[in-house]
């Protein structure tokens, strides 16, 4: 027997879509999202179904509970009337409360919370349906239990991605040690970190999502034709030309980019081979980047999740089996092999996107189409350029070194930069809800997004920034010392990775900000203003440092820097992007960080009396854990509770659903 939800949208637990546990209710935390509503994890077996649905399952139970719409001034008669209970009364027996017997004064009693909370421009009207007239769920917001499903799928495979990269990056230092073999791929591999940046990350998709997002809030209002389809036609060809003509550009001056990049660099041949073979990528990484912008405006977030799966298995793969031929070219070779790779498992569901039939209905209001256009996209890629610009300074800068130096600035980034990866989960699903907030015009919905984006990210980084600080020669010594990767190694990148994980705030906090410029799908050019500056105080510091503090003082550079965009974006928020309150914004920041601070000193002490790397690591990060939590929560840190909120949530009901 379905529940009221799957009545209302159209999804029976018999479906293929039809993926999930039972119904249970969803957390209000962080992942919750400004219009309220409560998920539903649909019948049958699998994962969850709402993640290729598009999270609209749970809009009805939403509508029909009252603790729910009575905190709405879009229902003003939430207290005195409800839905009325299905035919066979499983929303009765479900939710005791969800409905009530009227009044009998006709005239509806206000809600006791109406004057306190402003009225949202998308809210919905009361009333039973999840999807609106016509069944177009396009038109439907976005509920809290999607938002927390997504981002846990999305968390999931990512951590799934990173420890495989994490095991490419064990097997390069296994296989090849850290010496000029190694120095000469990582000069290559500049190819595939500038293509992720610009194409997958953060460049191309800060153009496309909110395209996709606009397209699609047409396609709802019943635009003529399908707008989806033809923002495709006007802008996929055109871009997989300049993906195709980019990789030649690249093989074609290969050496001049090598003498360029790392000039002092033993084997510039070795380092030409492997960036040709490495600039086949970038096709790949164009189209990947490309359909996983348009899956994530269309809610789908399985299969974008799963692209860094595909790739670091194919890189993984390439290098055991051709290592023992080709040498290090084989991990150049792993990389072409899984730009290739990310685009087929995207493929399948992005032409099922294309392929979904359209529900006619009348359009209300301006078209608000925009194409995607070339402002747009230069600013957009003139940010990521100049953000992954840093790696070129560092690696130009380390060039001049001892063998081996370019290696342990690689593998510290790596490392480091995994708790800021985890922490932009959240903004990785939230963006294409913010910019389809902005294309409805709810700036309200918006800001509120962006600020609990900002806090719960801010408190994930910070977490893990001080692990790694307390940690590295344990983290280091576990994950790499062996084979030819030595325990001189593995202090010179610990020591790196401490300095790295000072910016670690500054480099999330750039991330979570800079969304909200590009959300509008305007082109704004004071972000990359900002970067900008933040790369001239990395050229600057890194250049004075290098000479007394070597690779630490590169790394403490690349903190500065990336600190000081940060700021610039936070600074300039307002009108050109989504207007937080700013004051408000700073003072949650601090209170995480002063947790933080504490929480370092005291992993950093605890670590260090233990001398085994695993059990350092444990005593040290349940340590940093237990005083952070312990001491936001003290400080009354808004990223704290909901986050433990939302977590217990989950836990629940995966637990209920394995029960069940």
């Amino acid at each position: 027997m379905g529940s009221l939800s799957q009545r209302a949208s159209g999804v029976s637990p018999g479906t293929p879509n039809g993926w999930g546990v039972e119904p249970a209710e969803a957390s209000g935390g962080p992942l919750g999202s400004t219009v309220s509503g409560r998920g539903e994890w649909l019948a049958g077996p699998g994962i969850s179904g709402e993640l290729l649905n598009g999270g609209v399952s749970g809009a009805a139970e939403a509508s029909a509970d009252p603790r729910v719409s009575s905190a709405s001034p879009a229902h003003p008669q939430s207290r005195t009337s409800a839905a009325p209970p299905a035919p066979d009364g499983s929303a009765r027996s479900r939710h005791p409360r969800a409905v009530r017997a009227p009044r009998p004064s006709r005239t509806p009693r206000p809600s006791r919370t109406a004057g306190r909370v402003p009225a949202l421009p998308s809210a919905r009207p009361a009333g039973p349906p999840a999807t609106p007239p016509g069944g177009n769920p396009d038109l439907a917001p976005v509920s809290r239990g999607f938002l927390a499903k997504a981002t846990l799928v999305t968390a999931v495979l990512s951590v799934a991605g990173a420890v495989l990269g994490l095991a490419r990056d064990q097997a390069l230092a296994r296989l090849f040690g850290a010496g000029s073999e190694t120095d000469a791929f990582l000069v290559a591999w500049t190819i595939p970190e500038f293509a992720s940046t610009l194409l997958i990350e953060d460049g191309l998709a800060f153009a496309l999502v909110p395209a996709f997002s606009l397209a699609l809030a047409r396609r709802a209002r019943g635009a003529p034709g399908d707008p989806v389809r033809s923002l495709v036609v006007a802008t996929l060809p055109r871009l997989t030309l300049a993906f195709v003509a980019v990789s030649a550009l690249i093989a074609a001056t290969a050496p001049y980019l090598v003498e360029t990049l790392a000039p002092g660099l033993p084997d510039s041949a070795l380092a030409v081979d492997c960036t040709r073979l490495a600039a086949v990528c970038v096709l790949g990484f164009g189209l990947a980047g490309y359909c996983s912008a348009a899956l994530r405006a269309h809610r789908r977030f399985l299969a974008p999740a799963a692209i860094y799966v595909a790739y670091n298995t194919g890189i993984i793969t390439a290098m055991f089996v051709l290592g023992g031929q080709w040498g290090v070219r084989s991990a150049a070779i792993g990389v072409a092999i899984g730009g290739g790779l990310m685009v087929l498992v995207q493929l399948p569901s992005f032409v099922r996107q294309l392929c979904r039939k359209q529900v006619a209905q009348p359009e209300s209001g301006a078209s608000g189409d925009r194409a995607v256009t070339a402002a747009l996209v230069a600013t957009v890629l003139l940010f990521a350029l100049c953000r992954q610009s840093q790696t070129l300074i560092e690696r130009y800068l380390a060039s001049t070194l001892d063998a081996g130096a370019i290696s342990h600035l690689n593998y510290a980034q790596k490392v480091a930069q995994i708790p800021m990866t985890l922490s932009m989960m959240l903004c990785t699903v939230t963006f294409p809800v913010v910019a389809r907030a902005l294309a409805d015009g709810d700036i309200e919905r918006a800001r509120s997004r962006v600020e609990r984006d900002l806090a719960l990210a801010t408190c994930m980084v910070l977490l893990g920034a001080a692990t790694v600080i307390s940690c590295a020669p344990q983290i280091i010594e576990l994950l790499f010392q062996r084979g030819a990767f030595t325990a001189r190694d593995t202090a010179a990148t610990a020591d790196v990775m401490r300095v790295y994980a000072l910016g670690l705030l500054g480099q999330t906090l750039t991330g979570v900000l800079v969304r909200s410029y590009f959300s509008a799908a305007r082109p704004s050019w004071y972000p990359v203003a900002a970067m900008a500056a933040g790369i001239v105080a990395t050229s600057w510091i890194g250049a004075w440092t290098v000479g007394p503090w070597g690779v630490c003082g590169i790394a403490a550079a690349n903190a500065v820097g990336i600190t000081v965009t940060a700021v610039l974006l936070l600074a300039g928020m307002g009108p050109r992007s989504v207007p937080i309150r700013k004051r408000g914004a700073l003072r949650e920041l601090s209170r995480p960080v002063r947790a933080a601070m504490v929480a370092t000193i005291a992993g950093t002490f605890v670590a260090g009396q233990v001398p085994s790397a695993v059990p350092g690591l444990a005593a040290g990060g349940a340590t940093v854990a237990a005083v952070f939590v312990l001491l936001a929560r003290a400080l009354d840190a808004q990223g704290v509770v909901p986050a433990l909120r939302s977590l217990r949530s989950v836990t629940r009901r995966l637990t209920h659903g394995r029960c069940r």
